[in-house]
């Protein structure tokens, strides 16, 4: 039988999701079989698994330190909000339904907590370390009934829990405190020690405190993470959205129900990249509309606000427009959707000679791709796609020749006078694909040519773990687990 241990954090953003990334590859490195396992995500930035279903891109990460393929059972449940107090409910990878948040709370969570367990289970029964991530804070008063995240997960696994804060923010030794005295005496049982992430200066000077909590609780302070800066994305609750203008201006709408927007770390990376949310902000060299959850009710929002006609005046005057996945639809000339928003007809912005059909079923593959658009074509690149609708083009942006490793011809996306759309998500990942577009932009502002750096996510994850691993006490970790 494996051993389980579960990271929980003071708050939402405390480092759970990067903590237990790093636990697994130092756990793998030294020879351990280990998986990741979190009940439940709330999440719009899904991946997908070897299986062909959606989970979150942080146990998707969190597999990948454990040297492992990304499989559902790391995150059998998957909540994808869509606004109005509603989420989409995925299990084990594929979606069962729109649910409210009352409704949800109050009668599907046991069901799906009681299956989720099971899987929990058989982790266990398979694996030397399952490494859990717990989500938001263990002791939300409102919402520790319900709560199948946290110490419910840590107790049916007789798990050992580290409890982490974030010491950048301020406040994580009364965060600490306020976490330890809510919880109930079988809780705070099963709290192995503490982890203070992202801290800046002299670990040294917070000795006192660290006194008080081993004191206090008798609970080990297990390490100072240092703050840094990395390339690994993190929750899609807590990010920040850049506003950054580079030397190419490249602004992202950034819609109310956006989703996969990792798909544009490398242009942020390599220029910067600018997120907008009004139509007088709109006046980029490229404009991309991203993906989203409820790609009819964002349209209509852009159009409500003006940033469908800001975006049309931009193009008119020279600037670039993509479109990826729900991004694409929109910039298409109609949708039929009586699946998603059930609005039935509506005109998108007319800038791609496309029509798009919502569809009850969702296609979630790994693709490989040839581009077709002339600047660019002749290269392959690889990408996936989430999506329910089906769109027709005559000027086709790809060739699709595999899905999910077997040979396919399809195909994908659309291009017109300066505007593309793609299903492609991770299209930008593609380094050589992302470096040939940019150049040809800065071209023609008169630009030097760069080189977008091959940035590799193996590399960043090994790094950072590198980090963890001269941060905290492992043995002692391993010696509490019994190993």
């Amino acid at each position: 039988m494996g051993k389980a241990l579960m990271i929980q954090g003071t708050s939402s953003g405390a480092g759970k999701s990067l903590l237990a990334l790093a636990l697994c590859r130092i756990f793998s490195n030294l020879g351990y079989d280990v998986v990741t396992f979190k009940s439940q995500n709330m999440s719009l930035n899904s991946a997908l698994s070897i299986e062909g279903g959606e989970i979150s891109r942080a146990q998707y990460l969190q597999a990948l330190a454990c040297k492992k393929k990304p499989s559902v059972k790391f995150n059998p449940i998957l909540l994808k909000p869509e606004g109005g107090m509603r989420s989409q409910v995925v299990f084990m990878g594929k979606p069962i339904g729109s649910v409210s948040a009352r409704k949800y709370m109050l009668s599907k969570k046991e069901e799906l907590f009681s299956k989720a367990m099971k899987v929990l289970d058989e982790l266990l029964e398979k694996h030397d370390i399952v490494v859990i991530e717990g989500a938001g804070s263990p002791v939300e008063i409102n919402l520790k009934d319900y709560d199948i995240a946290n110490m419910r997960v840590a107790k049916h696994a007789n798990a050992k829990v580290i409890l982490v804060t974030d010491i950048d923010r301020g406040g994580s030794f009364a965060s600490i405190v306020g976490t330890m005295e809510l919880l109930s005496e079988e809780e705070r049982k099963l709290v192995m020690g503490f982890i203070f992430n992202k801290f800046r200066g002299d670990a040294s000077l917070l000795k006192p405190g660290f006194d008080y909590l081993e004191g206090r609780y008798g609970k080990k302070v297990l390490g100072v993470v240092p703050y840094t800066e990395h390339k690994i994305p993190e929750e899609d609750s807590l990010t920040e959205f850049p506003k950054v203008k580079g030397e190419l201006h490249i602004q992202i709408v950034k819609l109310p129900h956006i989703s996969n927007f990792t798909d544009f770390e490398p242009l942020h990376w390599a220029n910067g990249i600018d997120y907008v949310s009004n139509a007088e902000e709109i006046k980029g060299d490229v404009i991309i509309v991203p993906g989203s959850k409820n790609t009819v009710e964002d349209l209509l929002w852009m159009r409500e606000n003006g940033i469908e006609d800001a975006i049309l005046e931009a193009h008119k005057d020279g600037a670039f427009v993509i479109g990826v996945c729900g991004g694409f639809q929109m910039l298409g000339k109609k949708i039929i959707d009586e699946i998603e928003s059930k609005r039935g007809k509506i005109n998108g912005v007319g800038l791609l000679e496309t029509k798009t059909f919502f569809a009850r079923t969702k296609r979630t593959n790994h693709l490989k791709a040839q581009i077709l658009w002339k600047p660019l074509g002749d290269m392959v690149v690889e990408g996936y796609e989430i999506r329910m609708g089906r769109s027709t083009s005559e000027r086709p942006f790809s060739v699709i020749h595999e899905i999910n490793g077997k040979p396919a011809f399809e195909y994908d996306g659309a291009i017109g006078e300066r505007v593309f759309g793609t299903y492609l998500h991770g299209i930008f990942h593609n380094f050589g694909f992302t470096e040939r577009f940019l150049n040809m932009l800065r071209a023609e502002k008169g630009l030097e040519p760069i080189s977008v750096g091959r940035w590799s996510l193996e590399e960043e994850i090994e790094r950072f773990a590198k980090l963890v691993e001269k941060s905290i006490d492992v043995d002692y970790i391993l010696s509490k687990l019994g190993l």
